[in-house]
């Protein structure tokens, strides 16, 4: 309850860098659920795709479980934050 729980897993990292699609997802062995304020580590070096091509690789990623409080801490800030992504913009004069 008051500690972390940590564990190791299988990965397999998919990576497109084209004029179509850049993205790079990382999809986890065992169908782990990554909730708020959990951390994900994926070991190794960092992975260089040139442009136009796509890559997977496969990796072992560490899993750290938030704690109780850090989970519902990171729900509240979230909430807060996503003001952030509000836009608000003022027009001079009248919009007719």
């Amino acid at each position: 309850m008051f500690t972390r729980t940590r564990f190791d897993t299988p990965c397999r990292i998919e990576i497109d860098n084209s004029d179509k699609a850049c993205h790079a997802h990382v999809e986890l062995a065992g169908g782990y659920l990554i909730q708020p304020g959990d951390k994900v580590r994926v070991h190794g070096d960092p992975i260089h795709v040139p442009f136009g091509g796509h890559a997977v690789i496969e990796r072992t990623a560490t899993i750290e479980r938030a704690r109780w409080f850090e989970r519902a801490w990171t729900r509240l800030a979230g909430h807060f934050e996503m003001t952030e992504l509000y836009e608000v913009s003022f027009t001079p004069g009248r919009i007719a």
